[in-house]
């Protein structure tokens, strides 16, 4: 049954919302609880003024108060602050501080991939001082998986893969093909497919379909960074009429390239899919996927549906495996509100899947976001290739 995006991510915002007012309250009311135990012990403090560290004004501050007033900071300018002292060193790495910043910020994260992506249940289960600080340390769970985190560690890297994929461009190859799918291509008042083909300061497109890959097309070749040539066979469920039609009618068009088969797991019944023989000898030759995912929060959408799809064509009985693929979290104008990119994650529960994937905020009418997407999948696709 389809439940609407309200609903469907209700969970794990309310839990967001929940936690983050937890810890404000907690802030708050601490003037009242330093007349007994203190709510948080905080760093030890130099035993006199002028000794190791002189005691600064903002230091001499109750530790609640100090910690109410870094939550109001970014997670980059508080970092800053620790390297200032060795007393600001020890305040900045306290948990309850760290599990606030990810509360706070992970909404806003545009991408997500499956090293960082956080588990569902640091934000679900209630906060206990004691135990919970022992078995999360949130400072490393948002230093890995924020998008700023992920880009550092990335540039830390050496720089011979530069070198390696100059002399990898001298040697003739094949250019990488992906099988792009998805109810983006189909439900969105903006064409993602559209627009890619006519943005060449881009995407340059090279090359129009021809019937090469077992008489489904080829797909359209395209260039990225005036380099790396690679190339997009789309994969629609409908015909053009079939789609125009539900779109009008605000139905949901039948699939054609998937066919169901009841499964049962225990005493449940689950959706399982099957692709038809055509898209079958279409995964068996792509080195990689293409998923769009409808993200637009007001449309009505059916993530188990959405997961059985992806698991059909990333079978890997049908192609080689840890095969990577992107998800394009996509919606169709910059002023539709977007169900954040870390909850569609968990909603399209992209955990179980088993090879290299990603997701990326997309918005179909301007491609952003699409050239980051595009940039990590080439490069996985090369990995894969290369072993």
């Amino acid at each position: 049954m389809a439940t609407s995006g309200a609903e469907e991510r209700g969970g794990l915002e309310a839990a967001v919302r929940g936690g983050l007012r937890v810890l404000r309250e907690r802030w708050t009311r601490g003037t009242r609880e330093r007349g007994g135990t203190a709510a948080f012990a905080g760093p030890p403090r130099p035993a006199l003024p002028g000794a190791a560290e002189e005691l600064d004004p903002l230091q001499a501050l109750p530790i609640d108060v100090q910690l109410n007033i870094m939550s109001f900071l970014s997670a980059q300018d508080v970092c800053r602050l620790g390297s200032t002292s060795c007393y600001w060193r020890a305040a900045v790495q306290d948990p309850l501080l760290w599990r606030y910043f990810l509360l706070r910020d992970l909404p806003f994260w545009t991408s997500v991939d499956w090293k960082s992506l956080p588990d569902v249940e640091i934000f679900n289960k209630a906060f206990s001082e004691v135990s919970d600080n022992a078995l999360h340390n949130y400072m490393a769970v948002y230093k890995k998986s924020c998008p700023q985190g992920r880009r550092s560690l990335k540039s830390s890297r050496p720089r011979y893969g530069a070198v390696t994929s100059f002399l990898q461009s001298l040697v003739t190859q094949a250019e990488p093909r992906f099988a792009m799918f998805g109810p983006g291509l189909e439900e969105l008042d903006n064409s993602l497919v559209q627009k890619m083909m006519t943005c060449p300061e881009i995407l340059l497109v090279t090359g129009l379909p021809q019937r090469q890959i077992h008489g489904i097309g080829s797909g359209i070749s395209f260039q990225f960074n005036n380099n790396q040539k690679f190339n997009i066979l789309t994969l629609y469920s409908t015909t053009s009429v079939e789609r125009r039609r539900a779109r009008a009618e605000q139905a949901v068009a039948v699939n054609r390239m998937f066919y169901l088969e009841n499964s049962t797991v225990g005493n449940q019944q689950a959706v399982h899919y099957n692709v038809i023989p055509q898209v079958k000898k279409v995964c068996e030759v792509v080195d990689g996927f293409i998923y769009v995912a409808n993200a637009e929060a007001h449309k009505k959408h059916d993530r188990q549906e959405d997961l059985a799809r992806i698991l059909a064509m990333t079978d890997p009985s049908l192609g080689p495996p840890n095969r990577p693929l992107l998800v394009l979290s996509c919606v169709s104008h910059v002023g539709v509100k977007r169900i954040p990119c870390v909850y569609m994650a968990h909603q399209l529960q992209l955990n179980l899947l088993h090879q290299p994937w990603m997701m990326q905020d997309t918005v179909a009418a301007t491609l952003a976001g699409l050239p980051s997407g595009i940039e990590w999948l080439l490069e996985e696709a090369d990995c894969k290739n290369a072993q």
